[in-house]
């Protein structure tokens, strides 16, 4: 496909998927607070969403806002997020964060990608949710399900592992302002329809726009 194809696909995508899951909602249950979300997406990192709302809830029930996590107790912040895997490094990075964020920032989190990513244990995947969610910013999450997905599009390589390429990638081919939401919706997508092993072909509601089923059905 031609990029110009690739993009017309994609929206054609996008607007599929607004009516099939009209709510665009972020699996973190994060109550629309950036330091929340902040914390959250720290914690999701090799955690599945679900068990990471749960920790969250005593997490923020004893330390509520940035400034009170940033004069937390470390011992006791690495006992709430043990269950969330990684917990020293989860519990040492938020608790830092929050210190930058309350103390230094002015309670206001960065509005651009640099800026975030001097933030201790914010990667480009936290980011872009933050500038996405929060400032309404033209971003791309490139999780598993993200880059899976859009390669079984046929919008890069199947083969092609790199979150930040495709995320480049999917900012060109995605209409402006879309990606935040697209991202959201393809996440629950990917767990319904699109798995990992055993995508439901069949009963996929985007089959006639992937190339991955395209190409199957070419080939018999």
């Amino acid at each position: 496909m031609t990029k110009k194809e690739k993009k017309e696909r994609l929206s054609n995508i996008v607007e599929r998927f607004k009516k099939i899951y009209p709510e665009a909602v972020c699996a973190l249950e994060y109550g629309g607070d950036p330091w929340r979300l902040l914390v959250m997406g720290r914690l999701s990192a090799q955690c599945t969403d679900a068990r990471v709302n749960i920790v969250s809830r005593e997490l923020f029930s004893v330390f509520p806002d940035a400034k009170s996590m940033a004069d937390g107790d470390l011992a006791e912040i690495e006992r709430i997020v043990k269950p969330c895997g990684l917990y020293r490094m989860k519990a040492s990075s938020i608790k830092e964060a929050s210190r930058i964020l309350a103390y230094e920032l002015d309670g206001i989190l960065p509005r651009d990608m640099d800026g975030l990513l001097k933030l201790p244990g914010v990667g480009r995947k936290i980011a872009n949710l933050l500038l996405g969610d929060v400032y309404g910013l033209p971003s791309v999450v490139c999780d598993t399900h993200c880059m899976r997905i859009c390669a079984r599009f046929g919008m890069y390589r199947e083969d092609l592992r790199d979150p930040e390429k495709i995320e480049k990638i999917l900012l060109e081919l995605l209409p402006y302002g879309e990606g935040s939401d697209f991202c959201h919706r393809i996440v629950n997508f990917g767990r319904e329809v699109c798995s990992a092993r055993s995508p439901k072909c069949s009963e996929c509601p985007v089959s006639d726009l992937c190339e991955h089923y395209l190409r199957s059905v070419r080939n018999g």
